[in-house]
């Protein structure tokens, strides 16, 4: 079974993906801040990361340098879910770090958020 990590602060857009997810056969792990997703990623290795921007403790920019740092985490696929204006320097370290897509979360639903991940994950 692959394994989603979704790293969200807002409780209910956690548990609304975390159920989609679920529903669709992933296993699936949530963290609510920057710090505690960067742990849960390198302790359990998930197929796919759900990540925020705008998180406590650590935000969702510095949690994927860190992950890049890393020899698992270089090549782990992360889809970006904010709502934060992605323009500037915030642009320039998100492509550094080679997400697999960035999707607003305004106006995106659960489904094509899982339509993306469906198109990254491999069957296994």
């Amino acid at each position: 079974m692959q394994r989603i990590l979704i790293v969200e602060d807002d409780q209910i857009l956690r548990e609304m993906y975390q159920d989609q997810f679920k529903k669709n056969g992933y296993e699936v792990t949530t963290g609510a801040n920057g710090e505690e997703g960067l742990e849960l990623a390198l302790q359990l290795h998930p197929n796919l990361i759900l990540l925020d921007l705008a998180l406590p403790a650590m935000d969702g920019t510095t949690m994927m340098e860190k992950l890049r740092d890393d020899a698992w985490g270089k090549d782990v696929a992360i889809i970006i879910l904010t709502n934060l204006n992605v323009d500037g320097d915030l642009l320039n370290k998100m492509i550094q770090n080679r997400p697999a897509y960035c999707l607003m979360k305004v106006g995106v639903t659960p489904e094509e958020v899982m339509a993306k991940a469906q198109g990254i994950l491999k069957p296994v």
